[in-house]
């Protein structure tokens, strides 16, 4: 199942400093499910996700989605509960949640998740178990243990400067269901939810969100964002319908710059998709990119209907350094884990694909010896030559 943002149209955006907001409005909300908010005392929590394997994020708050039966009535769902069991505070120690599942039916007519983090714990998932093959050159660790543990750094919202006050200030427009948030006009985060008064109960949370280093960093920088309005000329303004037909046409430039420009990379075409849960005609899906290095790249979890409608939306900008871990991982794993098979397709030699993974953190996964004879060899000057036509497998000569 592939996303897109069909059914919300883009709105003028709204900057304070370096932030922009763009808001995205629906004619008519999404039928039939609505979403809320449940705040966890304790934010801190470890999510069992299966087969031995746990999860430990900052998690202020889960949403739920409700199924209404079509009913555009507000509803409210109480007393359903993720934990399994709470630990108690201690002197000595952070108080931390526990929870079964990322996503857990919380009733017929209701489903608990954990905002973003399903989309975080599919990155983290990303090829986890390690090499497949027990190739000479990995570690036993590798072997038996793959990449865990795996850790990733996120920036909350209230760390990025002026997102706070820009959601205090701004305006929530009409039917609005959505916002894309920019800094320093770098697409931040996409939210969409199935109706305008789950967003304006929602529309705060943003600064409870996870935000990724690239945010973080343009908003420490303060750039102001551009002026990218197309204007009104008012000469050719003569009347009020005159105005209106201008401000139409202004508007409609805007959206189409943005949705083909400003946000052309929100949506990979060649993403992967995990649904992750089904209830009464929706599917809660997660989604990773290509991580295609040089661009952007997002990681997102949605809610959509049979017809493939956007009911809700929750993107994660990656970091450069997370693009190339994720672009390194799937280049081995398309190739079996085989270091000259996955070197060649890279146009690398070994020691240099060794060492690319020894900076992206995964060093312990090479046998010592034989990361330390890769990092001679690089000493050495080696480099990389293409393997000629029917030369033998496993990757370039070296000189």
């Amino acid at each position: 199942m592939t996303f897109g943002l069909d059914g919300l149209e883009t709105r003028p955006s709204q900057t304070w400093g370096s932030i922009r907001l763009v808001p995205l409005v629906r004619d008519e909300p999404v039928p039939g499910l609505r979403l809320h908010r449940v705040a966890f005392e304790e934010p801190v929590s470890v999510v069992d996700v299966g087969d031995g394997t746990a999860y430990a994020s900052y998690i202020p708050h889960a949403f739920v989605a409700r199924w209404d039966g079509g009913d555009q009535t507000p509803g409210a769902s109480y007393g359903a509960s993720l934990l399994e069991r709470d630990t108690a505070p201690a002197p000595e120690r952070m108080p931390i949640r526990t929870v079964r599942r990322m996503a857990r039916k919380a009733g017929k007519d209701r489903l608990r998740f954990l905002p973003l983090h399903l989309a975080v714990e599919g990155y983290l998932a990303l090829h986890f178990g390690g090499p497949t093959i027990a190739w000479e050159e990995w570690s036993r660790k590798a072997i038996t243990q793959g990449l865990s543990p795996r850790a990733e750094a996120a920036y909350l919202g209230h760390r990025v400067r002026g997102l706070e006050d820009a959601l205090r200030v701004f305006e929530i427009h009409p039917g609005q269901c959505g916002v894309l948030v920019y800094v320093a006009d770098a697409l931040a985060s996409a939210f969409v939810v199935p109706h305008p008064d789950d967003y304006r109960a929602l529309h705060a949370t943003l600064v409870e969100d996870m935000f990724g280093e690239t945010v973080y960093l343009h908003g420490l920088l303060a750039a102001r964002t551009g002026d990218v309005s197309a204007g009104i000329d008012d000469a050719q303004i003569r009347s009020l319908a005159d105005l209106r037909t201008a401000a139409d046409l202004s508007r409609a430039e805007w959206a189409a710059f943005h949705d083909g420009v400003m946000a052309r990379w929100l949506f990979d075409e060649r993403a992967t998709y995990r649904s992750v849960q089904r209830l009464r005609g929706f599917r809660l899906t997660r989604f990773l990119p290509s991580f295609e290095i040089k661009r952007e790249n997002h990681i997102g979890e949605a809610i959509a209907d049979e017809d493939g409608r956007l009911a809700y939306l929750k993107t994660f900008r990656l970091s450069e350094s997370q693009i190339r871990r994720g672009h390194l991982l799937n280049s081995l794993a398309e190739h079996d884990w085989r270091l000259a098979d996955a070197a060649a397709a890279m146009h690398v030699t070994e020691a240099n694909l060794a060492l690319r993974i020894d900076r992206a953190g995964y060093g312990n996964l090479l046998r010592r010896d034989v990361l330390d004879m890769y990092r001679a060899r690089a000493r050495r000057g080696e480099t990389y030559r293409p393997r000629p036509p029917g030369g033998p497998a496993g990757g370039g000569a070296v000189t």
